[in-house]
This record gives structure tokens, sequence and C-alpha cells, in this order.
């Protein structure tokens, strides 16, 4: 069944990209927006080539660049089919991506878990005891901790090398990269309680200003999810923007505070690349919703607003 699901995706996949689709996207939706897409860690040789495919057909942005026009209240200063390229978590292999930034001149932003970086601390989702890190999502957050310890991981506990990015590494990165926050150990905010949220929130911002000297305005909601409650933790810590995982593009009514972006797998080839960064796998996506799926939006007893973004295209 997993093999023939494989297969018709890839001819759906095909078929996509040889009908001219993303094209029409590209050059009719996207042209007057700003689209965001996010990757994590992906190879150097696949990096380059993504960078590559994305100038020759995108305006490659900085998320500052995005943020000044919206302050300014004027896009019309933003070259058409703007792209922002982000990474989550600050994983130690972007530090190879230096001198493909520097090669093709392209701006990045990279979020970091200031928890983990500059440490030997890992990621609890890359947790080789963890079968699959899909079924903690879902928990409460101390759940989450209390199974994680119980399998021998604690977010303090340091191993003997490191997963993120060192001090020194972001030092050298920073003339060419803009880094900012993706919280201190990446729960899911919508899972922890109004204490741990708010650590989470105003402490990634503190220890990467105060530790490395880093000028932080913007959070990426790990996972992409967040509720309302989140975005006022963001607002009071003095972030400037918060970006989300979900689908859609962004112009100039877009909440600041939920910014759309795009994702895209590390190992993605090109005909994936070129679907998912025009909008339409996202989209696919979104309309084709099973009515489990759509069900399964959970509703903050507190504010009454969804705890996962159901943003759309604008």
């Amino acid at each position: 069944m997993i093999f023939i699901k494989k297969i018709g995706i890839e001819i759906l996949v095909t078929i996509l990209y040889y009908s001219g689709i993303p094209s029409l996207f590209r050059e009719l939706i996207q042209k007057n927006r700003v689209t965001i897409l996010f990757f994590h860690d992906p190879k150097v040789s696949i990096a380059s080539r993504n960078f590559r495919w994305l100038s020759d057909r995108y305006n490659i942005i900085s998320l500052d660049h995005y943020l000044a026009a919206r302050k300014k209240g004027d896009m019309r200063t933003l070259p058409p089919k703007s792209m922002i390229i982000t990474f989550d978590d600050g994983h130690i292999g972007n530090y190879e991506l230096l001198r493909l930034v520097k090669e093709y001149n392209i701006p990045i932003t990279i979020f970091l878990c200031s928890g983990i970086v500059n440490t030997n601390r890992h990621y609890w989702f890359k947790y080789s005891e963890l079968d699959s890190s899909d079924s903690l999502k879902i928990l409460s957050n101390q759940k989450r901790l209390n199974i994680l310890s119980e399998s021998g991981f604690y977010p303090e506990k340091e191993f003997g090398y490191p997963q993120a990015l060192s001090k020194d590494q972001i030092l050298e990165m920073q003339e060419y990269v803009n880094f900012q926050a993706h919280t201190v150990f990446h729960p899911c905010l919508p899972r922890c309680n109004d204490e741990e949220a708010r650590f989470e929130i105003e402490q990634s911002k503190k220890q990467l200003e105060q530790d490395i000297g880093l000028a932080i305005n913007a959070l990426a909601y790990p996972n992409g999810d967040y509720c309302a409650r989140d975005i006022q933790f963001l607002q009071n810590a003095g972030y400037s923007c918060g970006l989300n995982g979900g689908h859609g593009f962004n112009n100039e009514k877009t909440d600041l505070y939920s910014l759309n972006r795009l994702p895209i797998g590390d190992g993605d080839n090109i005909k994936l690349l070129a679907i998912k960064a025009s909008g339409i796998w996202a989209f696919l996506k979104f309309f084709f919703r099973t009515p489990k799926t759509r069900s399964t939006t959970q509703m903050s007893k507190k504010t009454g607003t969804p705890l996962y973004s159901e943003t759309g295209y604008i």
C-alpha cells in the first residue's frame, strides 16, 4: 500500500510539474505577493541546486526587507515574485551553507533554538530512542517531557557531540545570515501551559541577544503551531513578527504575527521544489483535507481561537 501511494504521488508530481501550473502560480498569483519558504538541514549539494533554481525564478529578499516595507506601508518597494528563504532549528549542518550564501548572494534567515545552540544538547525530535516524534507533538508539554525522560532524554542533557551551531559559527555567519528565535527547546507552544510558553518565547530572545549579541525581532513557531496567547507573549516580549508553518502567501494585510510559510523537504527533488515553492502542494493539501483533519482543529478554552493556524491564500 505504501509503495502504491508513493508511486501515485510521483505520478501526480510529474503531471503537475509538466502541466505548467507552477509557472502560472508563479507569474499570476505569486507575482504581487511575498512567498516565504522554510527548510531545515539540507545537504550542501541540494541547497546549492535549490538556491540556483529559486534565484532564477524569484527575487530573493531578506525578512527584514519585507518587514521594513510593511512598517513603511509601501509594498511597492519590493520586487515582483519576492521570496524569503528561512531555515528552522539552527542545525550544525547549516554552517556549510555560508559559502553558498556568499556565492549566490542570497539573504537567508535561520531560526535558532537558544537552549541548544552553542551546546552539546540535542533536539528532542531527533532522539534516536524515539520511534517517531509525531505522536509526542499532540501531548501536553509536560507529558511529552515525562516520556522523553523515561527514555533517557531531557532538554539540558549534554551529549558527546553538538547537533546545533556553535556561537563561533553563528558569529562568523552573522554578516551574511539573519539569525532569529525558534524558542529555547522547541516545544509545541499550544501544548505548553502559560508559564512554559512565556519562558520559551521570552527567554529565547533574551538568551540570543545577551549570550550571542544578536538582534532578535522574529520568532518562528515550532512546528508552525501557535495560539492567540502565544501571539500576545510575542508582542509583550518585543518581537516584530511571528512565522507559522502553514500555507499561503503574504501581502500588506497579512497579520505580522502569523506570517505564512511553505515547507520544503530537505531532500525534495526539483519537481517537488517547483510545486511546493509555487504554493500548489500546500493548496492541494488544504483543499483536499479529510473531514477528520478538518475536525481536529482544537479551540483554546481561554481565547476561543484555534490552537493551530488555519491561514489561507490571500
